[in-house]
Parts: C-alpha cells; structure tokens; sequence
C-alpha cells in the first residue's frame, strides 16, 4: 500500500484531480490517501469529494484518510503534493492593491513582479518547513510541488534541503492542447521542445512529422478570432518568434510591453476573449467571490450530482508517482529543476522548467542547450531576479529584497528607484506580521 500525503488538501480543483489521477493507476488500487488542511470546513467537503470519488471509480480498497496535523500526514507517506494557500485573502491583497498606488497594474500576483516576490517571502519559510518535516517523517518521499510562486520556491527548496522535490504546472501541455485545437492537428502528433522558466517557457521547436507548425500558427493568427483568444501572447510570439506556455494575463504580468500604459493595457489586457485576458486582479476578485461561500455551494452542488469523471487528466503529478514509486514506467515531463548547465545562457544556480524523465532511479534532466538570444535576456533577467530573493528571504536581507524589485521588468518600466524603495517599504509595513525581522 502506497502512502500518499495532500499538503493543503483544502485546493478543491487540484486535489480532486490529482486523486482521481492516482486512482486510475493499478499500482495504487489500494493506496492510502491522507488529506492534510488546516481549514476544518474545506477538509470536510475535500473528504466527501473523495470518498465520492473512490466509489464511483470502484476503489473500495483506497483508504482516504482526513487530518489537520502535518506530521501524521507524512509519517511514512511514499508521495507528497503540495498546494498550499499561506497568509490569507486579506494580505495577499495587499501585494495586488499597494502596487496599484504606484500604477504596477497585477492581473494574478502569485508568480512574479512586485506580489509575486512577496508571496514568496511569505511562503518560502513555509515550504522549508514542509522539507524539514519531509526529511524527519518520510525522508524517500516523492515530492511534487504546485504551490506558486513556482520557480523561487523550488530553487529555495533545491538549494537549502534535501527533500527529493520538483515543481509542477500544467501550462506546458495545456498550451499545446490550445494550439492542438486552433491548428486542427492532433495533440498527439504534436512534437516540441519547450524550456524556460515556470509560466515564462517557449516552444523551441513545435513540430508535426518534422515540419514546423509555426508558419501555420502565423497563418491562424491573421483571423482576428484566433488573434484575440490570446493578445498578449499572441503579439509576442509575432513579434518574437516564440510561443509562450502561460496565459495573456500571467504573460503581461512578467515583461515590460503590455501593463505600463493606460492604452496598452486597454489594447492586450482587457477584451481578449481566452479565460485570463489580463484585468486588474483577477485572481484576487475570484478569490474573494470564493471566500463569500462560492466554493462551498460549488462543491456541495458537485457532490449532489454526483458525477465523476474517471479519465485521467492532463496533469503530471500521478504519471510521475507511477515512473517514480508505481509500476516505473518511464514519464517524460516538463519540470522545475535546478539548472546546472541544462540551459547554458542562464544562471546554473537558477530553477528552471526544462524537460525530465522520471524513471525508478530518479529524474534526468534534458540539456537543451542555447536559447535564442533575445529569450536568453529575457529569462536571464527574470533568474537572476528570483536568484536574488531566495537570497534575500534566506538572509532576511530588506536591501535585497528591495533590489530585486528594482529589476522586475513590470515594476522596472513603471516606477523611478525612489517609488520602488516606497512601494517595498510600505509592503513590508503590511507583511509584517509574516515576514519577521528583516534587516
């Protein structure tokens, strides 16, 4: 019996997935599930959610086991998924709103720019003491982390634990499923190498029996239907050459071009017609709606119903359970992982997304070699920048921290030096009760 731990099992969309994804595997028709959540409310409706799931996939062997103590969640677990949601609403807010003083517009705030840097900060302490407790209560354990903001917790986890941790994000294939249906061409039949950073990644190549699909893609996007699916990153792969795996509005958060100006912002970030076009807060407004009880009669709703679909999903986390502590057949997938060299333009140091494959003996990473050299500014700039927050976070070092929202290219292209220092003071003022003392 496998012993799978869900570390902020209370992320309804995600762990219902992700166990509905485990239970399709024979490997672990008999696994023990244990659902950790501090929220006494969300663990309840979790846990129907999967009792609801085992019996419709007739997995009356699973055992789906609730807690709210970590520890007991990890005691001997064989996999671990994280997903865990730290500090609440009402200060990640603040990351979104303190910004916006300044004229920093954020569409999500969990990745990057000025809010995705401090919710690192507040996570990174968080997501090491998960490690810690991994290393004492399951030190094989498979860690597969979804927590964002991705890149800056995996590389603090990479570099200052000996968890065996990766991160996940389920942009890269999502993407070429997006593409796989505006283009007409099985997914399937779709080859491409796609590397970067986390929701900052390009296809390097994108190709069917060896021709590439770009030219089609430029043909697609002369129909303003398509054009408009996704404006910002649409206009960036005309303009350079490369798609992109995340959403428009993630993308206008990351670089310099699209949330400066009023009439830009008007142009890519509003009236795009994909799921995430780019409006101001976003995630934060549909966090909200949520927290008013939206969630609760989502779920209570779902678990009336009672309809399961029992297909697999496009997600990587139980195909690497199963290549890892299952059956080992191999998996091949795009991972977070420490460089070293893979992507010889960017920092060795710096957490990447690169293609893995996760067999009994590990993970092998994939040397893919030069980048374009305009995408290697780009990505250069943005490693660095994460680089030099784990350092800050680590040292509890405020001058850092201040620097490195100097070069975030959103922040960059809006405000003068002096305004970044007012922008970070005052977020810290608002954090810090989370932050503890930084020098």
């Amino acid at each position: 019996m496998k012993k799978f731990a869900f570390i902020g099992a209370g992320s309804m969309a995600f762990t219902r997935n992700l166990v509905r994804d485990l239970l399709t595997f024979p490997a672990f028709y008999d696994c023990e599930i244990r659902l950790m959540d501090k929220d006494p409310e969300r663990l309840a409706v979790i846990t129907d959610i999967c009792r609801l799931i085992r019996e419709k996939m007739n997995r009356p062997d699973v055992k789906i086991v609730p807690t709210d103590d970590r520890a007991a969640a990890l005691d001997g677990a064989d996999g671990v998924l994280c997903t865990v949601f730290s500090a609440g609403i009402d200060v990640w807010r603040k990351d979104v709103e303190i910004p916006k003083q300044f004229g920093v517009d954020i569409n999500v705030g969990d990745t990057r720019s000025v809010s995705g840097i401090f919710r690192a900060l507040r996570d990174i302490p968080l997501m090491l003491d998960i490690c810690a407790d991994i290393e004492k209560y399951c030190p094989k354990a498979v860690f597969l982390n979804y927590t964002n903001p991705m890149s800056m917790l995996c590389k603090a986890m990479q570099t200052y634990t000996k968890a065996d941790v990766t991160g996940l994000c389920h942009s890269v294939q999502g993407t070429v499923h997006m593409l796989s249906d505006w283009l007409e061409v099985p997914a399937g039949e779709i080859d491409y190498l796609c590397a970067g950073l986390n929701h900052l990644a390009f296809y390097l190549r994108l190709e069917r029996d060896g021709e590439s699909l770009y030219p089609q893609l430029r043909e697609k996007l002369k129909d303003p239907v398509f054009l408009n699916k996704e404006q910002v990153r649409n206009e960036m792969f005309l303009q350079l050459g490369y798609y992109c795996t995340e959403s428009s509005g993630h993308n206008s958060e990351y670089v310099p071009w699209f949330r400066k100006r009023p009439d830009l912002l008007e142009k890519y970030c509003t009236h795009g017609t994909g799921w995430n076009p780019g409006l101001y807060a976003y995630s934060l407004n549909l966090r909200i709606g949520r927290a008013a009880g939206g969630w609760r009669r989502e779920y209570d709703e779902w678990l009336k119903k009672g309809e399961v679909d029992t297909h697999k999903s496009a997600e990587y986390a139980s195909d690497i359970f199963n290549a890892r502590i299952g059956d080992h057949t191999p998996f091949r997938f795009n991972g977070n992982v420490l460089n070293d060299g893979c992507l010889p333009d960017l920092p060795a140091e710096s957490c990447v997304e690169i293609p893995v494959l996760a067999d009994r003996s590990g993970y092998r990473k994939t040397y893919v070699g030069k980048l374009p050299a305009h995408l290697a500014i780009l990505l250069n700039t943005t490693a660095r920048m994460e680089n030099l927050v784990v350092e800050a976070a680590m040292e509890k070092s405020r001058e850092k921290v201040y620097r490195a929202v100097c070069f975030d290219p959103l922040t960059s292209a809006v405000c003068s030096l002096s305004e970044i220092r007012e922008m970070t003071n005052l977020l810290f003022e608002h954090n810090s009760a989370y932050l503890g003392d930084y020098r």
